[in-house]
């Protein structure tokens, strides 16, 4: 470690949101160009840090900050180059001379304990005088707050946060309460609440603990998919994270009620215990849900002969219950539709589509992912967006997702048709339904067999299990579908089927290894050089799928290798090392957390933004374009070429994606897939994870594993179960 000592001669460049800083520190007769997090820090400022030196590919030898401190100034040409340097509003170097010329060595001694006098030199009014000492005292604050914070292990970024949100207040917060940093401030979480309490004092059976512990294994377990846990069940969750048993548990229930953290809801099943806001968004959601639920006068001879119109125009000819489907859809304000693949729910949306277009409605298509309505645009040849674009998303001055669609602001719309209804989680169905009105069609259409929603809640599922409203279930595997072997086995998985795994199909293949090295190999070979041709793709189109995060054959291994040998370091690749991660230029990524803030904008070839749009979700997938290590920020091109531009502090938002979860993959289509299965936890090894991952493929499904693994997940119809209240809020 080494340590340098100067003054901030010049600021190269400041990220104002991360505190990252490019600056050249004089250091005697010597210049030293230094990189790091500095909050706070201006030109003329003197500092002492410690770090090591490093040689950047680009910009040379540049010295790694790890921790610095602000050095008052002591002599006065550091006073003056200090108030000269324009760290302090309103001076300049020939007002910063005056006043040090004036006040000698005490220029800073009047400036905090005697303000006023900074009127006696020319230039300066008493109010003028009151708005510098406001300055300087201000910077100081801020400082003291950073070394405060740094004694609990808080890091400056963060630190900033903290100060930010409670300026001189933080002192009695952190003393008295520090479990409330994990409510108020984003990437602030229970853990390091209690480390910081921990360093502070603060007993293990503190009230504020086991309250900030509980609200904190409630909120957790949404990351599971719940929207509320039976109360024995928190328990024994807040249990495992106090690391103690709090006793007079309701105690604390009727606390955190009180400060409406949480509701308690008796059901037949027993005690629920809700976060407030996702009982009030699953009992709003019911409630919209049932006003959209009217019957419309809609003849049966009418409905027929439109039907048969469209039959003859189209070619199509409908079975049963694909009839049925457009029937209900015609006379009912809300229809649910629900098959898997092969069933005609294309041919069934298409059908709906012309029905309402004959009858001279308004219609709506949308979907959850960029791809999915990509996808529903192409085979409905209508226009379709993705749901939060329907809904006209915007960032909000908290970053949280605001939505101009609203009950006042409702769509223009007679029909709305929502596809791959199983992606659509609880929060982004209430926010739907707040931009629909009564008298508005609702069609949504799903395979409620595949997996949940990644977010909280299990929509389609408990819309379907209320039997409340009108559903239809398609069943029949038209013939064209039967001929691929995709469809036909995903059916058979969906059942507890035997499926046979012995190659001689044309589309659907498993390959015996039983070592995670040779799978992987097995896996590189298909991508780079046996299935590109066989499916008419580029490498990066096939996509490999894998059930879990961690092991020899789960995500961050496997996207570590594959990058290897589909997008290698090269000399024209500019990269960026993030964490464990190595960012390349051509690298394939996947956002991994909804950022409504997110700008957007489409070029045109000439580099012209031809369109803009705010917001970038879980799930999206894009090419890394550029690398800037100088402006410290990288561009990736999303579907339907939307360029991001992201700070290097954003990366935590970005993982490769050659291989994603199977969970991650939900509502997206690929020429082929590619899915290792060698061992892994019973509860995920299950069928609906295995029928997801073979219905995400078009043209080629190649698993490479062990054949005992794929029997074993056919056989396991054990789910993990979700609870949410949806259903319950329904039936009452």
């Amino acid at each position: 470690m080494d340590t340098l000592t100067g003054f901030v001669g010049h600021i190269v460049y400041q990220n104002p949101e991360n505190g990252y800083t490019v600056l050249d520190l004089v250091c005697g007769e010597e210049e030293v160009t230094c990189v790091g997090l500095f909050h706070g820090v201006g030109e003329g400022e003197s500092l002492s840090m410690d770090g090591e030196y490093a040689t950047h590919p680009s910009y040379g030898r540049q010295f790694r900050m790890e921790t610095f401190q602000v050095k008052p100034p002591e002599d006065e040409v550091s006073m003056e180059r200090y108030l000269g340097s324009g760290a302090v509003k309103g001076v300049g170097a020939a007002l910063a001379s005056r006043i040090v010329r004036k006040f000698r060595e005490n220029t800073f001694r009047v400036i905090e304990e005697d303000p006023e006098r900074l009127a006696e030199v020319k230039g300066i009014s008493k109010n003028k005088a009151m708005d510098i000492a406001a300055q300087v005292a201000g910077k100081q604050e801020m400082r003291q707050a950073m070394i405060f914070l740094q004694q609990y292990g808080i890091s400056q970024s963060l630190g900033a946060k903290i100060y930010q949100a409670y300026g001189q207040r933080l002192y009695g917060i952190l003393k008295e309460n520090p479990y409330r940093l994990a409510e108020d401030i984003q990437g602030v979480g229970f853990k390091m609440a209690d480390e910081i309490a921990s360093r502070i004092g603060i007993c293990a059976d503190s009230d504020f603990r086991i309250r900030s512990g509980i609200l904190y294994a409630l909120m957790q377990s949404a990351q599971d998919g719940h929207t509320c846990l039976p109360t024995k069940l928190l328990e024994q969750k807040a249990a495992e994270l106090l690391g103690i048993v709090p006793e007079d548990m309701e105690k604390y229930y009727m606390d955190l009620a009180i400060d409406k953290k949480i509701i308690v809801k008796e059901t037949e099943g027993g005690q629920f215990i809700y976060a407030a806001h996702y009982y009030y968004m699953e009992a709003n959601t019911a409630a919209m849900l049932k006003r959209l639920d009217i019957s419309y006068e809609a003849p049966e001879d009418g409905i027929s002969r439109r039907m048969a119109e469209i039959e003859e125009a189209t070619g199509m000819a409908l079975d049963a219950l694909q009839a049925e489907a457009v029937r209900q859809a015609a006379s009912n304000g809300l229809t649910v539709i629900t098959g898997g693949p092969g069933t005609g729910k294309t041919t069934t949306i298409n059908t709906i589509i012309r029905y309402f277009e004959m009858e001279g409605l308004d219609i709506f298509l949308a979907a959850p992912t960029g791809r999915a309505a990509k996808r529903m645009s192409e085979t409905t040849g209508f226009e379709a967006r993705t749901i939060h674009r329907m809904l006209e998303v915007n960032g909000g001055p908290e970053g949280d997702g605001r939505f101009e669609r609203n009950e006042d602001n409702p769509l223009e719309a007679d029909v709305i048709i929502i596809d791959e209804m199983s992606m659509v989680d609880i929060s982004l169905m209430y926010h739907l339904l707040r931009a629909v009105l009564p008298g508005t069609r609702l069609v949504l259409v799903g395979d409620v067999n595949q997996l949940p929603s990644v977010g909280p809640g299990s929509v389609l599922r408990d819309m379907i299990d209320s039997g409340r409203f009108h559903v239809v279930r398609l069943t029949k595997v038209f013939r064209q579908a039967a001929q691929s072997d995709i469809i036909v086995n995903a059916h058979k998985i969906n059942r507890g089927e035997p499926v046979a795994l012995d190659n001689q199909s044309m589309d659907f293949f498993f390959l015996k290894r039983f070592e995670a090295d040779v799978i992987i190999r097995v896996v590189i070979q298909l991508i780079h050089q046996k299935l590109p041709k066989f499916v008419d793709a580029t490498p990066f189109d096939i996509q490999v799928l894998t059930p879990m995060r961690k092991g020899l054959l789960g995500v961050e291994r496997l996207n570590g290798i594959l990058q290897q040998y589909l997008n290698p370091p090269a000399p024209d690749k500019q990269e960026q090392e993030f964490r464990d991660t190595v960012f390349r230029e051509g690298d394939k990524v996947m956002q991994i957390k909804n950022n409504y803030q997110l700008e957007w904008e489409i070029r045109s070839r000439y580099g012209i933004a031809v369109e803009k749009g705010m917001g970038i979700f879980n799930g999206d997938m894009g090419i890394i374009r550029t690398i800037n290590p100088y402006g410290e920020t990288l561009a990736v091109e999303f579907d339907e070429g939307r360029m991001v531009e992201y700070s290097f502090k954003q990366l935590e938002e970005l993982e490769l994606a050659y291989a994603i979860t199977i969970h991650k993959s939900q509502g997206s289509e690929y020429p082929a897939v590619v899915i290792p299965l060698l061992t892994g936890p019973k509860m995920l090894m299950n069928r609906n994870l295995l029928y997801t991952a073979v219905t995400r493929a078009k043209k080629c499904v190649t698993l490479v594993g062990d054949d005992r693994t794929f029997q074993g997940m056919v056989a396991n119809v054990s789910e993990q179960k979700r609870y949410t209240g949806l259903g319950y809020f329904i039936k009452t």
